[in-house]
């Protein structure tokens, strides 16, 4: 089945006050196969995410009856529907605080098409996962030339293994488990240092530049760790 096919019976509810845009997403999204359901203030959307059971939800910040943040917050004392925020704001605070307090992605209007479907793709793919109460069912994780095989624990570019230390890899697999989300800083130092370190922000930049070294053709243009500037790093899935 292609994953066009598969995305047939996943409904998409999306908050958003702005009609044309509504519609220019309604139109990209059942054009992938997705159904769409859609608000235009944010107490309709809560309602819809109780009431429809949506299984992802592409949210505006700016509504004009609540803040999306709130939404974002109410929801999560509920609900892990993932959350995929497409605002007109860019501040990188804006972004850290989204995404800190449960939104699983963040885009800043304007946008593009493909790259919205494609996270739209990865945040199904992921609550699937956690429905099913497991991890990926494969063990190996490729993208271009690299791979990382979690079972043996070996990470190869260009069929070469690359030697990583304990804390690189742990950073890479990390990276891999969440592969094409924003993870950010607060986010990794969680989960690769512990909680005792949530205050040395320079950590992850350094170990990113290291794995970079290691894993890219060229650091200076990554093809598969990305910066999103003040908020975190985005692993390539495809």
């Amino acid at each position: 089945m292609s994953e066009k096919e598969g995305a047939t019976q996943a409904r998409v509810l999306v908050i958003e006050d702005d009609r044309p845009i509504r519609r220019f997403l309604e139109a990209a999204l059942t054009s992938e196969g997705y159904e769409v359901v859609e608000a235009e203030t944010g107490r309709l959307g809560l309602t819809h995410i109780l009431a429809r059971m949506p299984d992802a939800v592409v949210l505006d910040l700016g509504l004009p009856d609540m803040d999306g943040m709130e939404i974002i917050a109410r929801v999560r004392e509920w609900s892990q529907v993932p959350i995929i925020i497409l605002s007109a704001r860019g501040r990188e605070d804006d972004k850290v605080d989204a995404l800190n307090i449960g939104a699983d992605d963040y885009l800043t209007k304007p946008f593009s098409v493909p790259e919205l479907l494609a996270r739209v793709r990865v945040a199904l793919r992921h609550a699937a996962v956690l429905r099913s109460g497991g991890r990926e069912e494969t063990s190996q994780f490729q993208v271009g030339d690299l791979v990382v095989d979690v079972d043996s624990r070996r990470v190869f570019k260009k069929e070469v293994e690359v030697h990583l230390t304990p804390l690189e890899y742990r950073l890479l697999t990390t990276l891999v488990k969440n592969a094409g989300k924003v993870l950010t800083h607060r986010f990794l130092l969680r989960e690769v240092w512990g909680v005792g370190y949530l205050e040395q922000t320079h950590y992850p930049r350094m170990l990113i530049a290291s794995l970079r070294r290691k894993l890219e053709d060229d650091p200076a243009e990554p093809r598969y760790i990305f910066t999103e500037q003040g908020v975190g790093y985005r692993l390539v899935e495809d």
